[in-house]
């Protein structure tokens, strides 16, 4: 199991993470489409060569946002998380294009006992993603309640 449990993370880690993702159309295609999303800057080139700054169609952040956690759970969550509670300051300050490679960073931003579950914390992570040229792409706080390292067992002496 390649995911840290909760009292193995500490305030201001940081991962880089090794695997690194390139978006083609399909996924942008196929997200878009899966999730009824029929927005022109996802789908029509034409329109986006026309009609908007970008001259091309633009990856749906919802992908956007998904590749970024996603990338980061084998080195942090994987095997290890009870549930995911939630995102904030989710922001993409840059477009993201099909043949754009993504890269993640994470950051531990905080660390609190859970108050209902004694086998458990709540990690805040930062996570973001660059593309190859190192624009930051997508950025977001996420919380997630995260297990605690199981206590061993004890062993009586006879």
């Amino acid at each position: 199991m390649p995911g840290l449990y909760f009292d193995e993370l500490t305030v201001g880690q940081t991962f880089n993470h090794s695997l690194s993702r390139t978006v083609t159309e399909a996924d942008n295609v196929f997200f878009s489409a899966l999730t009824h999303n029929p927005a022109l800057l996802h789908l029509d080139e034409h329109y986006c060569r026309e009609h908007t700054e970008f001259g091309q169609r633009i990856v749906n952040s919802a992908f956007t946002l998904g590749l970024m956690v996603g990338i980061s759970v084998g080195d942090t969550t994987q095997g290890t998380a009870i549930a995911n509670l939630g995102w904030d300051e989710v922001r993409f300050p840059k477009p993201l294009f099909h043949g754009d490679t993504v890269r993640v960073q994470t950051e531990v931003a905080d660390l609190r006992e859970s108050k209902s579950r004694p086998n458990a914390g709540i990690v805040t992570f930062i996570h973001r993603a660059y593309n190859q040229h190192g624009d930051l792409v997508a950025h977001c706080r996420r919380s997630g309640l995260q297990l605690k390292r199981p206590a061993l067992p004890t062993t009586e002496l006879a």
